[in-house]
């Protein structure tokens, strides 16, 4: 199943479940982020990323140019606090 196929499959469960308040923010800020041409701003495959420093999990400054020297890197975001 491609990705495509998964994203489809999760949206045909959760379809009737979202309350229509909750959908129509939802669909406004999509349509937001899309008028404001972030997408095509945005890195595509194959660009290089610029260098950058995050905390870590353990809150400890890490910087990409130090991971990258060791081999590729895999960004996780987490949303914080529900």
């Amino acid at each position: 199943m491609t990705l495509q196929e998964k994203m489809d499959a999760a949206k045909a469960a959760t379809a009737g479940k979202v309350p229509p308040e909750a959908l129509k923010v939802m669909k406004g800020s999509l349509e937001a982020l899309v008028q404001s041409g972030m997408a095509e701003r945005a890195l595509k495959t194959g660009d290089v990323a610029p260098s950058f420093q995050l905390n870590n999990v353990g809150d400890d400054a890490v910087n990409s140019a130090d991971i990258l020297v060791k081999g590729p890197m895999v960004l996780a975001f987490y949303r914080g606090a529900w």
